[in-house]
């Protein structure tokens, strides 16, 4: 029978979210019911309910999420009730040209719920990401579910549903960054922290973050970071260069996502070294450069979405290291909320209080 449960919806563009009664149908096949433990608060959820990623309202929000499966529909079995679970927005088909070259992380047709969550009238919800997690439960597709160590806390490990996997991946599966190597992050928020802490865990000799908040490059140093730039008070592309021998980083991630960032990545790069945009531009911004630099500097210049990561492969790889005290994943989490404190996570979170508000269900 389908359930009624709680929800944090959108409902139209700019508007204050609510937590409203919202229905979850039985899980048809291939779908799976989700009993949410965790759910982080993600800029990219914020930019669902202003409207920057599309007019679908009334939206479901939250997609950082981890919980325990409660149901399955005809057809699952690569989960069943009882498991604990990260959630992810990249459940692979294996058939589209991107999974039969052996690049299932470039899949061009991940899999989503078929079915519709809705409010107690009857109005489809447009789910965050596929997801929809700030809810006491949630409707997916199995292949969105990535089992992992039970014992983790569920506040901390759903984090690497979104943020913390596209910023770690970004160092460690899109830059390549290995031992030996020199970093900088460019934004060091939540997603530029999380590179910092890949390209530790990676083995980077020197990693170099800039952001123009104190507070953030704290965050920055506590996470792995060997230096920090306030990109307010120098020129952060000569900083880059001077703690580099004056070449430049060997990896520079954006993790901003602006032109502007974007270019001082490309010019604080060692010669044939590789810049990765991860930070998430909006549709009007344009870029105008010199053609001749992109011929004469070489190197890679590379986009991360999602951190080019496979669920199945890096979220239980991580989550071991975490439980064993080599990933502090913990850090990330600043406050954890009640579901009807997401509106005013949002509003700390736009101000730059935190790394991760995580609502606690």
């Amino acid at each position: 029978m389908p359930q009624q449960v709680r929800g944090v919806v959108a409902r139209a563009k700019g508007a204050p979210v609510e937590v409203v009664p919202i229905v979850i149908p039985d899980p048809g096949p291939g779908e799976v019911v989700v009993a949410i433990a965790a759910c982080g608060v993600c800029h990219t959820d914020l930019h669902y309910r202003e409207g920057g990623i599309n007019d679908e309202f009334p939206f479901l929000l939250g997609h950082e999420a981890a919980g325990v499966v409660e149901s399955v529909g005809a057809g699952v079995d690569s989960v069943a009730v009882g498991d604990f679970v990260v959630l992810n927005w990249r459940a692979v088909c294996g058939q589209c040209r991107a999974c039969k070259r052996g690049r299932p992380q470039y899949c061009f047709d991940t899999h989503n719920a078929t079915q519709k969550m809705t409010l107690e009238d009857g109005t489809e919800l447009t789910p965050a990401l596929g997801i929809g997690a700030f809810a006491d439960k949630t409707l997916v597709h199995a292949g969105q579910c990535t089992k992992v160590d039970p014992s983790a806390d569920p506040a901390v490990v759903g984090l690497l549903g979104c943020g913390v996997m596209a910023g770690l991946g970004a160092a460690v599966n899109t830059g390549g960054v290995t031992r030996g190597d020199s970093v900088a992050v460019i934004g060091c928020g939540g997603v530029g922290d999380a590179a910092i802490m890949g390209a530790r865990l990676a083995g980077a000799n020197k990693i170099i973050a800039v952001d123009r908040d104190p507070r953030k490059l704290e965050w920055a140093t506590d996470l792995g970071a060997t230096h920090t730039i306030n990109g307010a008070e120098v020129d952060a592309v000569e900083a880059i260069q001077e703690l580099t021998g004056g070449f430049g980083a060997d990896v520079v991630i954006d993790a901003v996502g602006r032109p502007e960032t974007w270019k001082q990545a490309f010019y604080a790069r060692d010669l044939a070294g590789t810049v990765v945009l991860v930070g998430v531009p909006t549709p009007e911004m344009t870029l105008e450069m010199p053609l001749i630099d992109f011929f004469s500097r070489g190197g890679s210049l590379k986009s991360s979405w999602y951190g080019d990561c496979l669920p199945e492969r890096d979220f239980p790889m991580l989550v071991d290291l975490y439980q064993q005290g080599r990933l502090p994943l913990e850090k990330f989490v600043t406050e954890r909320i009640a579901l009807d404190q997401v509106e005013k996570a949002f509003e700390t979170m736009h101000r730059g209080e935190v790394l991760r508000s995580v609502v606690v269900l």
